[in-house]
């Protein structure tokens, strides 16, 4: 295969390009005591661990397995995991379209940190092949738990959801970055994770779960573009997370195209092209003149970004009608990142995410 034969690869997160849900999130809110708190405690101290203090042998995205043991804690089984992440999946608008039209139009995957019981439910709503999908697979059934040992974890999590969220100090190197009362609730989060549970029978559950998420992410899309006989640079990457910065950057270095949908600081941070949009029709066009223009035509659309450059970059006019009638009183923002605007567009991108998944979702890694 000559270079300018070569087979173009287009590959999202899910959670934030696809869908508003964080499933995580979700199933803790439901089945936890004030699960609501203890998560958005436990991915702040993800945060913490990935992206400051950089901790040997823990990645963007272990918040996954971290509330493994609580869940187990409170009797969630495989079943009402299936159950309930199948009952409330919340699209970002356009979703099935464009992933109907970009799967049509070019090999697609999908590569998410969240769990298969949720990835398998959302397959099925898009009607994408669940085999072009890569998540974290857990089987929490096998795991048994002691009866002191589910009333020791029901105790923790309510210690945690009564924890102060941990306020990252910008540009945080070390743990002496963050006040007293943070290190006082990071070390006693490390104690409970990685000395009390490791400790308990349940406590196996760290070793063998493991989140597709931060360089897992990156290990994936590499063996996707290895099986599909090409490399990197054919990659259009989609993300929105912490989770996908390790791919961002792998992607971004190899000569692929990262986009950030409505992404939060993490992923601004390391993406080409920032997307604020409420409706996935902006991945559709991007993805088109992707597949048959390759990433300097990507890259210059988003530089001339408005709908005059649309019709010179020849997008269909079916896709031309969808944004007009869509964005009638306001055209979706597409911009390059850069080192002068990158400030400015991570405040923009975070607020607009709030409006799109809602506060509570938008503050998470």
């Amino acid at each position: 295969m000559t270079r300018l034969q070569k087979q173009r690869i287009f590959v999202t997160d899910c959670e934030g390009p696809i869908s508003k849900n964080d499933n995580a999130y979700e199933l803790t809110s439901h089945y936890i005591l004030e699960g609501n708190k203890f998560y958005a405690l436990v991915s702040k101290y993800d945060d913490v661990l990935a992206d400051v203090l950089k901790r040997e042998g823990y990645k963007a995205g272990d918040t996954l397995k971290l509330i493994l043991p609580f869940l187990k804690a409170y009797d969630v089984t495989d079943k009402k995991m299936i159950v309930f992440s199948a009952k409330d999946i919340l699209l970002v608008a356009g979703a099935k379209d464009t992933i109907q039209f970009v799967h049509k139009t070019i090999p697609s995957y999908i590569v998410s940190t969240s769990y298969e019981h949720y990835i398998s439910a959302l397959c099925r709503a898009i009607s994408f092949p669940r085999e072009n999908t890569y998540s974290t697979r857990v089987n929490l059934d096998k795991y048994t738990i002691k009866p002191e040992e589910k009333e020791t974890l029901k105790q923790i999590a309510k210690e945690i959801a009564k924890m102060p969220l941990i306020q990252i100090p910008k540009n945080a190197k070390s743990l002496d970055a963050f006040s007293i009362e943070d290190q006082t609730t990071i070390k006693r989060l490390d104690e409970i994770f990685w000395r009390q549970i490791r400790n308990m029978s349940l406590g196996r559950i760290f070793d063998e779960v493991t989140p597709v998420g931060g360089r897992e992410k990156a290990v994936v899309v590499k063996e996707i573009v290895a099986k599909r006989g090409c490399d990197v640079d054919c990659v259009l990457y989609v993300g929105d997370s912490i989770t996908d910065v390790e791919c961002f950057h792998m992607v971004r270095n190899g000569g692929g195209l990262t986009v950030s949908f409505n992404g939060n600081e993490y992923a601004v941070r390391e993406a080409q092209i920032a997307v604020m949009s409420e409706n996935t029709v902006v991945t559709s066009i991007l993805a088109d003149v992707f597949s048959r223009l390759g990433n300097d035509a990507v890259l210059q659309l988003a530089k001339e970004w408005s709908f005059p450059a649309l019709k010179r970059f020849e997008i269909s006019s079916a896709l031309l009608r969808q944004v007009s009638v869509l964005y009638s009183n306001g055209f979706p923002k597409v911009t390059i990142i850069t080192n002068d605007n990158r400030e400015e567009i991570i405040k923009e991108s975070e607020a607009f995410r709030k409006t799109v998944r809602g506060a509570a979702i938008a503050r998470l890694g």
